[in-house]
């Protein structure tokens, strides 16, 4: 029985000092981060986005003469 119990001991310490899965975890958070960060970026590009539209729209709004 103490034979059993060293054994599964050893295999614990072993799986426990495995690091394969660790290099999927940080490309995982490296994509997650820039994510965020495009997510976070959208929403002042959209406002600029809209602000210049906008602008075109009252130049153009200039020039159309009134019926």
């Amino acid at each position: 029985m103490k034979d059993q119990l060293w054994m599964l001991s050893i295999k614990i310490q072993n799986l426990l000092k495995r690091e394969e899965g660790q290099d999927l975890i940080e490309y995982a958070l490296v994509v997650a981060l820039v994510a965020f960060a495009a997510t976070a970026g959208m929403n002042s590009l959209a406002t600029g986005i809209n602000k210049a539209f906008g602008g075109i729209a009252n130049t153009l709004n200039g020039y159309i003469p009134a019926p």
